[in-house]
């Protein structure tokens, strides 16, 4: 591999034999090296491709700027922990992840503690992320003197669902975060429910609507979809399409993009599902609950069984 620049005496940019940029870092690597050398092989200890279009010199000199002893603890926490090989050698995510946690670990020094919002919601709408996010802090906090608190779980699931929509920042992210608990309100009040967040249908719709995100984001909505279908949903699901009419205004609004038919009519085949779910689990209750809770007098929705049964499952589960 020849080197194109060096950042510093740990992190250079270089080419690999396919012709293709990659960061290297390794302690050592960049030490009186200079472009056009060829990379002493022995001194690589991770190789990061980039991907999505970002510009390498960029996150190369990010990265330079992160502690290398730093870069190696996550990224061997996030292999103990299981994250994929293609996370771990995600130089965007791997940068993110390192940053946040040199900015914890000074924080933690100096002792400063951090509120993060959203915990209740990012627990309850990626709870795969959330655990990820909870046995990776389990994994660094090993390898450190002194412990980051439970509550940077939470950022750290952010960040891995950040990952997936390769912005760089999380501002999408909680933005998504806050537009899907919207979402699901909408569906409540349109249907006189509650629904049980941690249900197979609702997360498939999340998953649905997460993909919708990042195909809004991408400028690659679903569009020409053949006319039978989108017809076929609208007439079988008409108080869905009302629903999701709704939900696209919502859309529109904080996204400040125009949601297309066929996305509309998707999700109302979502928002039928998850509904007739609810409704089929309410009506088996003899207190006259839905699936996730029940109305008040007010017409109010009343979580706290929902709230007590999903944090006993929780409990049940640790």
């Amino acid at each position: 591999m020849e080197i194109l620049r060096v950042f510093n005496n740990n992190v250079v940019l270089a080419k690999d034999g396919n012709g293709g940029e990659v960061i290297l870092t390794g302690r050592g690597l960049g030490f009186q090296a200079k472009p056009g050398q060829s990379v002493d092989e022995s001194k690589i200890v991770r190789t990061f491709v980039p991907s999505d279009g970002r510009d390498p010199d960029h996150l190369a000199q990010m990265l330079a700027d992160i502690a290398p002893e730093t870069i190696r603890l996550v990224v061997d926490a996030m292999k103990e922990t299981g994250l994929d090989e293609h996370q771990s050698a995600s130089a965007t995510l791997v940068l993110a992840l390192s940053d946040h946690i040199a900015g914890a670990v000074e924080r933690r020094r100096r002792g400063i503690d951090m509120i993060y919002p959203l915990i209740g919601e990012v627990r309850n709408l990626y709870p795969r992320e959330y655990g990820q996010g909870r046995s990776l802090l389990a994994a660094i906090n090993a390898r450190l003197d002194t412990p980051l608190p439970d509550g940077e779980a939470t950022s750290l699931a952010m960040h891995l669902v950040n990952a997936g929509f390769a912005t760089g920042d999380l501002t999408y992210t909680y933005t998504m975060t806050g537009v899907i608990q919207q979402m699901l309100d909408i569906i409540e009040q349109t249907y006189g429910l509650v629904l049980d967040r941690e249900s197979v249908n609702v997360g498939r719709f999340i998953t649905h609507l997460r993909y919708l995100f990042i195909r809004v984001h991408q400028h690659r909505q679903l569009d020409g979809e053949p006319a039978p279908i989108i017809e076929a949903i609208r007439a079988a699901y008409p108080k869905a399409v009302r629903c999701a009419s709704t939900i696209r205004s919502l859309l529109e609004l904080r996204l400040d993009a125009d949601i297309s038919e066929d996305e509309v009519a998707y999700l109302a085949m979502h928002v039928a599902r998850v509904t007739a779910d609810a409704e089929r689990a309410g009506a088996g209750s003899d207190d006259g609950s839905h699936a996730g809770g029940k109305r008040t007098e007010d017409g109010r929705v009343d979580r706290s069984q929902a709230n007590r049964r999903q944090n006993n499952h929780r409990q049940e589960a640790r």
